[in-house]
């Protein structure tokens, strides 16, 4: 099993724009999807109707990605502020001697 042993560290995790990202992909399949519903009968003549459906099915967990990276991203700026105003009262936080 020693070679399966990390010899690295792992990096840390790439913050970005999440909330654009899955917005932006979430938009996309919903495009996706409006773009082939007019074409139903075409897929549907060649059994490939899950295409159809897979593009529905990604904008709607798309929407739950959503509603999940801003409650996310909301809890990250809220402990964030919470550190900041601890370590702003803390005993001589301020430069002065407690």
């Amino acid at each position: 099993m020693a070679k399966w042993t990390p010899r690295h560290e792992a990096p840390e995790p790439l913050e970005g724009p999440v909330v654009a990202t899955i917005t932006g992909g979430t938009i996309l399949w919903f495009v996706l999807f409006l773009v082939q519903v007019p074409f139903y009968g075409w897929f549907d003549d060649r059994d490939l109707t899950w295409w159809v459906w897979t593009c529905l099915a990604g904008a709607g967990l798309g929407l739950i990605g959503i509603w999940y990276v801003r409650k996310r991203d909301a809890a990250i700026k809220r402990d964030e502020a919470r550190r900041a105003a601890e370590a702003g009262s803390a005993p001589g936080a301020d430069g002065t001697a407690p």
